[in-house]
């Protein structure tokens, strides 16, 4: 038990703070992607039956990047509806935390895409209480090693 307490601080010590990985996240992302973290906002959105997925160019003359995030967030809409989890597995070097538990629970998740002004977002809702909190726990994971700030 102490060892996995251990465990979990180190890694949130490292997604946190470690100059390298924040870097390589950022670097895998853009690539993955396709659009520049520094020109966009990304956001993981908690909610009691599962979350959000929203990402925005910062500028709203950049249809550039607002196209991007659309094509994007549309793709990973269909992947996570299938079950594929490749690109989060790409960009953070692991399998995010949760990622198992959603992939068990199939269709007991939606995942569900839509246009904002600015870029697009995925809503991820859960049809019962064990596969929401797998979403959560993936978002909470999303929040600290993307560094948004967002509430966990």
């Amino acid at each position: 038990m102490i060892l996995a307490a251990l465990s979990i601080s180190a890694m949130s010590y490292l997604a946190q703070d470690c100059p390298d990985h924040a870097a390589e996240v950022d670097s895998r992302g853009d690539r993955a992607m396709g659009f520049d973290h520094t020109r966009t906002a990304h956001h993981f959105l908690l909610a009691e039956d599962g979350g959000m997925i929203d990402a925005s160019a910062n500028d709203a003359t950049d249809t550039a990047s607002r196209d991007q995030i659309r094509m994007h967030l549309r793709h990973i809409a269909a992947m996570f509806t299938e079950g594929n989890f490749s690109i989060p597995m790409f960009i953070h070097d692991q399998v995010p935390p949760g990622v198992e538990t959603m992939k068990q629970a199939g269709s007991r998740i939606v995942y569900t895409f839509e246009e904002t002004p600015r870029g697009a977002r995925v809503r991820l809702r859960a049809a019962d209480a064990e596969a929401a909190a797998a979403v959560r726990e993936f978002l909470r994971f999303q929040i600290d090693d993307h560094r948004t700030g967002d509430p966990k």
